[in-house]
C-alpha cells in the first residue's frame, strides 16, 4: 500500500477516532454553532490527523484556489476588494447570523442552476458538470448583517468522508433531485438517512435526530409524460419533519416558497429570498457595513462576495470539534 493510500484510509476513518461529551438533548444541531462541553484527542488521534493533512494538503490547497466550473468568479471586476468582505464585517456579525447550507444531490438534476437563482443570477441552459462549489452571500437587513454560505459539494458522492464533514458543518441541508429521474430520488432518500444518522451519532442522542432538510423535485415545468416521480410518492416517501417542494430553477416556478423555506429554517429575515431584497455591488455593501448604525436603516440589500473560498480540511475539521483549548476539563479520547 503506497502512502496516498494510506492518507486516504486514515480520512475515511478519522470520525471514528473523536469522542464528544456532553450535549443536551435539546440542544441544536448544528455543530458550527455548539461545541462539546469537554473535547480532547490523544496524541495518537492528533497524529493521524497531521497525517492526513499532509497527505490531502494539496488537495484542499488546489480546491481553495480553483474557480467554478458553472460561474466565473467575477473577481476582475472589483479590483479594490482585497479580502473576502466577511473578514472585515466578522467582528461585528452575530454568530448565530451565519448559516450553511450544504446542498446535495445526483448530477445533471439542477442544483447549480437554483443556487444561482439564490445568488441573483440567471440560469443556465448549457449543463457543466460541478466539481465543487462554494459561494457566500452576505445581507445587510435593518441594522444586522447577516452570512448564508452555500456549499455544493457534488463533487463529494465518490468521498463519503468528505462527505460526513460536509453534512457534520451544515446547519441546513438542500436535497436535490429531477422529477424525471426516479434513481435521483432514490439517492436523495439515501442521503437523507445518511444525514440523519451522521447528526444523530455525532450528537449522541438516542432517537434519530431531526435535521433542518428541503427535498427540492426539480425540473418541475416539464409535461406530465416526462416526470417519472409523482407528488403523492415522495410524500408517502419522506417522513412529516421534511420539507418537499417542487421548483424549476429555469421559469422559477416554487422559488418562491424554496427559498423562504431555506431562511425559516435557518431562522434568517423573510429579505433573505431574492426577491426581498436589491442586490448590490460588494463595494457598495462594503461601505454600508462600514457605516454602520450611524445612518438610518437603509432597504434591505445583498452582495455575492467573490473571493470566498470553502474552508479548508483542517477549518472545518474544527469546527467540527470546537476548540479543546477552551475547555476547562478536557476528556481523552480513549484510542489505544
Amino acid at each position: 500500500m503506497n502512502s496516498t493510500e494510506k492518507g486516504f484510509l486514515a480520512f475515511d476513518s478519522i470520525f471514528d477516532l473523536f469522542s464528544f461529551t456532553g450535549h443536551h438533548p435539546d440542544a441544536k444541531l448544528s455543530p458550527s454553532r455548539q461545541h462539546p462541553s469537554t473535547f480532547s484527542l490523544s496524541k495518537t488521534g492528533m497524529n493521524i490527523v497531521k497525517a492526513v493533512h499532509g497527505c490531502r494538503g494539496d488537495t484542499v490547497k488546489m480546491t481553495g484556489s480553483a474557480r467554478s466550473s458553472s460561474g466565473q468568479r467575477q473577481v476582475s471586476s472589483i479590483k479594490h476588494v482585497k479580502k473576502s468582505v466577511d473578514n472585515m464585517d466578522l467582528g461585528r456579525m452575530n454568530p448565530q447570523h451565519c448559516t450553511r447550507i450544504v446542498v446535495l444531490g445526483a448530477p445533471k438534476v439542477g442544483k447549480t442552476n437554483l443556487l444561482q437563482r439564490f445568488l441573483g443570477k440567471d440560469f443556465k441552459e448549457n449543463y457543466e458538470p460541478t466539481r465543487e462549489d462554494f459561494y457566500r452571500k452576505l445581507f445587510h437587513i435593518e441594522g444586522e448583517t447577516y452570512r448564508v454560505d452555500l456549499l455544493d459539494a457534488a463533487g463529494e458522492r465518490d468521498f463519503p468522508a468528505k462527505r460526513r464533514l460536509s453534512i457534520l458543518t451544515g446547519d441546513i441541508f438542500l436535497l436535490v433531485f429531477s422529477l424525471d429521474d426516479r434513481e435521483s430520488f432514490r439517492e436523495v432518500c439515501e442521503l437523507l438517512s445518511e444525514i440523519k444518522s451522521a447528526k444523530t451519532k455525532f450528537l449522541k442522542m438516542k432517537t434519530p435526530a431531526k435535521v433542518p432538510v428541503v427535498v427540492c423535485g426539480n425540473k418541475a415545468d416539464l409535461g406530465t409524460q416526462q416526470r417519472l416521480v409523482g407528488r403523492s410518492e415522495v410524500l408517502k416517501t419522506l417522513s412529516d419533519d421534511v420539507t418537499y417542494v417542487e421548483t424549476s430553477a429555469k421559469n422559477s416556478l416554487g422559488l418562491e416558497i424554496l427559498f423562504p423555506t431555506l431562511a425559516r429554517l435557518g431562522a434568517l429575515p423573510d429579505e433573505t429570498s431574492p426577491s426581498r431584497h436589491e442586490i448590490v455591488p460588494i463595494l457598495s455593501y462594503q461601505s454600508l457595513c462600514q457605516r454602520g448604525r450611524r445612518h438610518e436603516p437603509s432597504a434591505p440589500c445583498g452582495a455575492v462576495d467573490p473571493l470566498a473560498r470553502r474552508p479548508s480540511f483542517t477549518t472545518d475539521l474544527k469546527l467540527v470539534l470546537g476548540s479543546s483549548t477552551k475547555q476547562n476539563k478536557p476528556e481523552r479520547c480513549q484510542i489505544q
